[in-house]
């Protein structure tokens, strides 16, 4: 039975997160880097912002940090909880989970990978993905809380599975972008109106997430709400492409995108939703996709 839960890291997913958690456990404890934003949470909704020493003594920790090297930064000094579970829903390394989870081990803690996808409207109600790498015990185990936040909740192999999940994830959505401003930049040089052409392909063969909502939603309403950092899906392409040389596998649909999402990323003038990386190819056609 969990009888505690704890979220480290509210940013714009983990805060969004974190408030389900009080509606199915009577102690959640939160804490952020910037305290003051747990003591926001707190205020918020049912939830106690407390010292990260604390929190890391509940049943089950959640964390959503940047990047791996944070997530291992805050880890390797704490003493944890025998027996609790440690949820890491950070888009990590999966090499990292490995080392993460070896580590926890020697205090009889349990380490989970298990990135998320839905963006922050799927955190605002509760329906993420949830792609789980791990012990299997641990993941059952911990699935009541991982419900509280998710729609679908998938156990996807041993320790860096449910990273490596979500790198190739990050990266098809990633090569469905390139794809579109490419293809949408042709059709409007050809006269063609974009938002006919979107209601055509989104009931055709051409359609994904990237023409069904991140298309009307960020680039044609020229909006680009800040969700999902372009340097974070640049981080998650390099993953990608590292566990393409390590399988050694031929992918150049895969190198080529990872090229223009760093590209985007070096050119980008401030940081930006991911979605404005579609600037970089209005800047070498001239031509503007709204």
């Amino acid at each position: 039975m969990i009888q505690s839960v704890a979220f480290i890291g509210l940013g714009a997913m983990g805060y969004r997160m974190a408030a389900h958690l009080p509606k199915h456990f009577k102690q959640v404890y939160v804490w952020n880097r910037n305290f003051a934003k747990a003591e926001q949470h707190a205020a918020e909704y049912p939830t106690q912002a407390v010292p990260l020493e604390q929190a890391v003594q509940a049943d089950v920790i959640f964390s959503c940090l940047p990047t791996s090297q944070d997530v291992e930064a805050l880890i390797t000094p704490l003493t944890l909880k025998a027996g609790s579970i440690w949820v890491d829903c950070t888009s990590g390394v999966p090499e990292s989970a490995r080392k993460l989870a070896s580590l926890l081990k020697t205090q009889q803690v349990d380490f989970l990978d298990a990135p998320v996808s839905g963006q922050t409207i799927g955190a605002e109600n509760a329906t993420l993905t949830f792609m789980v790498g791990g012990n299997v015990t641990a993941f059952e185990r911990a699935l009541p809380a991982m419900q509280a936040m998710g729609k679908l909740i998938q156990h996807v192999g041993e320790s860096g599975a449910g990273f490596a999940v979500k790198a190739v994830n990050n990266m098809l959505m990633a090569v469905n972008l390139c794809a579109v401003a490419e293809g949408f930049s042709t059709l409007k040089a050809h006269g063609v109106s974009l938002n006919a052409a979107l209601e055509c392909i989104n009931a055709s063969s051409g359609k994904s997430a990237v023409t069904e909502s991140v298309f009307p939603q960020r680039v044609l309403n020229r909006q680009f709400p800040l969700t999902f950092a372009l340097s974070l899906l640049a981080k998650d392409t390099g993953i990608a492409q590292d566990l393409v040389r390590e399988a050694r596998l031929s992918t150049p649909v895969i190198g080529l995108t990872h090229s223009l999402i760093q590209a985007a990323n070096s050119l980008a003038e401030e940081p930006g939703d991911f979605s404005t990386a579609i600037k970089m190819y209005e800047s070498w056609s001239k031509i503007t996709l709204e």
